[in-house]
């Protein structure tokens, strides 16, 4: 009845919040970028609540359950990014426009938001899905109903919530979440040491390799998870969209600071949890009775105290209500702002874009629930990041860092990295060692009848088990790379008002803003 009645008020106090900035709405702007208004104290914790959700709590619990503290790879590539992000915090807010796609038009063409605003539905809608599958753990650890159902019950949550108030309300419930997360996570984890028997138990209890810096890693996995986690940091929708929203180009700057340790305390502290829930409940994780990505819930249910667990699992359902409304809000604004509004409905007023906002809320959020079959967070998170990450960031980073970069090599770099990326994990899927004979016979059945697995099956099973033992982000990362690069060298020189902003016109004006020189 505790843990039921926690989570009850924590979703009453987040409606409410809700209600209550979506009753300040006046234009689709407030909508998208909460009037420009957030300050610096408001940005770190909804920029620590975006970025801390269901893939540190679910997806790096269970890369900790498995490499202890080595695991640390993965958000340590989000610690390098920030330093990267320190330098266009300003520059994002000076730009103030909506999205990134914005940003992509702006200095290459509108075929680079299309492609742009696609990249971002499909890595978006991704890291929406584990939010739910694990916001449904929860609810079936705190209320005894079903994953599935709790699953449900989680998305027609997050998609409200989400709908209501658009940034404001993310931004302004982050506030509290931030403050429910970060207290519950540092109360709960000597809670937990003690009740399993002090450190050096749990040091006894772990492999020596859970304490040092590989693992049981190879470099290249290693850079595997590190390299994600950087890319998504340095090109991430949400955070520019947060830097859009601040009330000025300081502000954004000083979020910063305070996001670099609020991360670097909290990342910390969620893998030394899941390595002590580890050891708790090894048995429960060795027959298979729970997840590894769902070791920190069912902590916070039977490994601390009722008063200490309530709040823990109230604060871990916050945060992925959280998460979950910051990756959907994104996408959703990117499709109405960058696509409707850019080529099918110019001149609506706000009120349509409002009520076209909430209703493409909704389709995305569907969109993300048809996704949550997957079995592995760690894994859907990595594919989420390396999408993005390699889709996206690098045409970002040249847009602000390099002047020489062309229309044609931002558009390669873009259509490359995604679709080596999708490439890789379509191919690494049919590499499962269960299904790879019927999903290859299957697909090379049905697309094409005359050919039989005995033919083209050994070597597309070879190709399928050579793939899913290289890091996606890595081929997918050097494609893009590649092709920005060299087909901006071997394409003519970006024109004065694309590279070296001279006078006039609005984008000029956009691009001056941006600081390429």
């Amino acid at each position: 009845m505790l843990y039921a009645s926690v989570l009850v008020l924590i979703v009453l106090g987040l409606l409410a919040v809700s209600v209550a900035r979506a009753a300040r709405l006046r234009t689709h702007a407030d909508f998208m970028v909460a009037g420009r208004k957030l300050s610096a104290g408001v940005l770190v914790f909804t920029l620590l609540c975006s970025w801390i959700g269901a893939g540190s709590l679910f997806g790096g619990a269970e890369f900790a359950v498995q490499q202890g503290l080595s695991s640390l790879w993965l958000p340590a590539g989000g610690w390098a990014g920030l330093l990267v992000v320190y330098f266009t915090a300003g520059r994002a807010r000076a730009f103030a426009q909506y999205t990134v796609p914005d940003l992509l038009e702006t200095r290459y063409s509108p075929l680079a938001r299309v492609l742009g605003t696609l990249c971002i539905i499909v890595s978006y809608t991704a890291i929406v899905s584990y939010q739910l599958l694990g916001g449904g753990r929860v609810l079936n650890l705190a209320l005894g109903v079903s994953q599935t159902l709790g699953t449900f019950i989680l998305a027609a949550f997050v998609i409200l919530f989400t709908a209501l108030a658009g940034m404001s309300s993310v931004a302004y419930t982050d506030l509290v979440i931030g403050l429910v997360v970060t207290a519950g996570c540092l109360i709960a984890l000597p809670a937990m040491i003690l009740r399993a028997g002090g450190w050096s138990a749990v040091h006894r209890a772990l492999p020596a390799s859970h304490f040092t810096f590989m693992g049981t890693m190879t470099p290249s996995q290693a850079l595997g998870y590190f390299l994600p986690t950087f890319m998504l940091m340095i090109g991430n929708q949400t955070m520019y969209q947060k830097f859009f929203s601040a009330r000025s180009e300081r502000d954004a700057r000083l979020s910063v600071v305070g996001w670099i340790g609020g991360t670097m305390v909290l990342e910390t502290v969620i893998v030394l949890l899941a390595m002590v829930g580890g050891v708790m409940f090894h048995s429960a994780i060795e027959s298979g009775g729970v997840p590894a990505w769902g070791i920190i819930p069912y902590t916070a249910r039977h490994g601390v105290t009722p008063i200490i667990g309530s709040l823990f699992l109230g604060a871990i359902f916050a945060k992925v209500i959280s998460t979950g409304n910051n990756y959907l809000f994104s996408p959703a604004t990117s499709v109405v702002h960058d696509v409707f509004q850019r080529f099918i409905t110019k001149g609506a007023s706000d009120r349509t874009l409002l009520v076209l906002s909430r209703l493409v809320v909704v389709v995305l959020g569907l969109i993300a629930l048809a996704q949550t079959f997957q079995q592995s967070v760690l894994a859907t998170a990595v594919y989420a990041y390396d999408v993005y990450g390699a889709g996206i960031t690098p045409a970002v980073v040249a847009a602000f860092f390099w002047k020489r970069t062309t229309t044609a090599g931002g558009l390669a770099s873009i259509l490359a990295g995604t679709f080596v990326a999708v490439a890789w994990k379509v191919l690494g899927a049919l590499a499962d060692p269960l299904h790879t004979e019927a999903r290859i016979g299957f697909a090379l059945s049905s697309t094409w009848p005359f050919l039989h697995f005995s033919v083209a099956g050994p070597w597309l099973k070879a190709l399928c088990n050579g793939v899913a033992h290289v890091p996606m982000i890595l081929p997918a990362l050097v494609a893009s790379l590649s092709c920005l690069v060299v087909i901006s060298l071997l394409t003519a020189p970006p024109a004065p008002s694309n590279g070296a902003p001279s006078s006039g016109s609005a984008k000029n004006e956009r691009l001056e803003a941006i600081h390429w020189q």
